[in-house]
């Protein structure tokens, strides 16, 4: 399995005044994209890791990946310079760069119980009672249906030939992948009706995503709320600092 970590420059790089690209703050003296690779080159089943983001930024990691994409200047572009690199066939497990307490167990969990079914698009959601058990008074957004109250994780597990083919159509998922509102209104009508009726299910979700992306998508259950604390505001990193120590 092949494994791709999105490192662009971002906006909220005000994190730190000593970095553009908040990938490489550092936390405890470690890069913070560098606690991610570790825990995805620690599993034996990743034989590739490889980083998408401005090359020259990412000097300070190149001996700790196999492989640096120059990016684009999206998410949506990073994405596709990613994936090009592997074949079709290739299973590849996509992250965030900002998610640093992300550990070896945490990816494990969430790739075999994937691997229980035969989807093209596997995607983490958290309990928001696991979160709050971990992580207690750390704000998230979290979506409300029938089966829990969820938030979503910061990777997904797909076929390289499944994002060539549903990428562009996948864009204003990215964009909107914390707005739980602006979700439901791409989804249509009919799930927006069961998102505030309080009957939408995990079940439909996934079968509507599949109806409108042509592909079998499946949300996976994880308990390990690291996979969805990314480092997004100044409170998030006091939180990682503490934890990472």
């Amino acid at each position: 399995m092949k494994a791709l970590i999105l490192a662009g420059s971002q906006e909220d790089c005000y994190l730190s005044k000593s970095c553009c690209n908040k990938a490489l703050i550092k936390i405890c003296g470690k890069e913070m994209i560098k606690y991610i690779i570790d825990a995805m080159k620690a599993l034996e089943f990743i034989d590739t890791v490889a980083v998408v983001g401005p090359k020259e930024e990412l000097l300070p990691i190149e001996n700790h990946v196999d492989i640096i994409v120059d990016g684009g200047p999206s998410m949506i572009d990073n994405i596709l310079k990613g994936v090009e690199i592997f074949p079709d066939e290739d299973l590849i497990l996509i992250s965030t760069s900002d998610i640093p307490m992300i550990t070896p167990e945490a990816i494990r969990d969430f790739v075999e119980k994937s691997l229980e079914s035969d989807a093209e698009f596997y995607y983490p959601i958290v309990r928001k009672e696991a979160n709050e058990k971990k992580y207690p008074k750390v704000k998230r957004t979290y979506v409300k249906i029938k089966d829990g109250t969820f938030t979503g994780g910061n990777l997904v597990l797909v076929k390289v030939s499944t994002v060539k083919k549903c990428i562009k159509q996948a864009e204003n998922f990215m964009i909107y992948r914390k707005k739980p509102w602006k979700l439901a209104q791409i989804l249509g009508i009919g799930t927006v009706f069961r998102f505030l009726m309080g009957t939408l299910t995990i079940e439909q979700l996934e079968k509507r995503v599949s109806d409108l992306f042509g592909i079998k998508a499946q949300a996976v259950i994880s308990d390990y709320p690291e996979i969805g604390t990314d480092v997004d505001k100044e409170s998030d990193l006091e939180l990682a600092e503490r934890v990472l120590s």
